[in-house]
């Protein structure tokens, strides 16, 4: 069996609750993609329970994408209190890049706690490792190629595993590094797929401690997922119901079928 079939049946088998704090453009999106692969999604951001739901969870995404200064506060308590309780934390910096505030922040929150996972378009990455980028709003300008040597330098400023996503979805952890090859050029019309890549790899890093893995196989299930779906739609919006669909029928087989993954030798 695929490790990346083991991971899928311990999620639909342990069911983890994952805690977002994460953007109200995409809440009801990643609620259902993390229902559908068979985890249980939380959306606390209040300050007055964040830290609770925290020491419940185990898994906490963060999104800065709707960002407010409350909000900020909330995510800073809720990660500490993964930290302190070795619960893994998956930041997805939407956005940094395009405004001061959005870079600030986020640099703020990653200087206070290691994350488990970064993960973000190449845009977003670079301009966390300092690269002056255009961006497009919350859209990256660059490619995914430009972005290799940034996420290499956050994995080790960070001590944690970067995801460039994009047409190509690159993850670096350690020396490591893996190119996923699987997903749609459709999936881009969609909005917040990357906030749902970064859900769904919450979800994995619940039941994987291994972070880079964990990462990895949540990309490549999206993808997958993202490809199958395309088959079936008309559109954008029938390829986001679609990927639901395909989240929850996803099959080991299928995973045989259109896993197409290059991992690099060490570094």
């Amino acid at each position: 069996m695929q490790p990346i079939c083991a991971d899928l049946q311990r999620v639909r088998t342990n069911i983890p609750l994952v805690h977002n704090i994460t953007n109200f453009v995409v809440m009801n999106n990643t609620a259902n993609a993390l229902l559908a692969i068979g985890a249980s999604p939380v959306m606390a951001h209040a300050l007055e329970e964040v830290e609770d739901m925290a020491a419940l969870a185990s898994a906490l995404v963060i999104n800065i994408g709707t960002l407010s200064k409350e909000w900020v506060t909330a995510m800073e308590l809720a990660m500490i209190t993964a930290k302190s309780r070795h619960t893994p934390i998956v930041f997805d910096p939407v956005g940094a890049g395009a405004t001061p505030f959005r870079t600030k922040t986020s640099l703020h929150l990653l200087e206070q706690i290691n994350p488990s996972v970064i993960r973000g378009n190449a845009s977003e990455i670079m301009a966390l490792a300092g690269v002056q980028v255009q961006t497009k709003g919350v859209d990256s300008a660059a490619d995914n190629s430009e972005a290799a040597v940034a996420a290499r330098t956050l994995a080790q400023r960070y001590a944690c595993t970067v995801c460039v996503s994009g047409a190509v979805d690159f993850i670096t952890a350690g020396g490591k590094t893996s190119l996923i090859f699987n997903g749609h050029p459709l999936m881009p019309r969609v909005t917040g797929l990357g906030c749902t890549a970064s859900a769904l790899t919450g979800a994995f890093c619940a039941v994987n401690r291994d972070a880079y893995a964990a990462t990895v196989h949540a990309m490549a299930v999206l993808g997958i997922c993202g490809e199958i779906a395309a088959r079936q739609a008309n559109g954008p919006g029938t390829l986001q119901l679609h990927i639901i669909d395909a989240l929850y029928n996803l099959t080991d087989a299928q995973i045989e079928t259109y896993l197409n993954i290059e991992t690099q030798p060490v570094s």
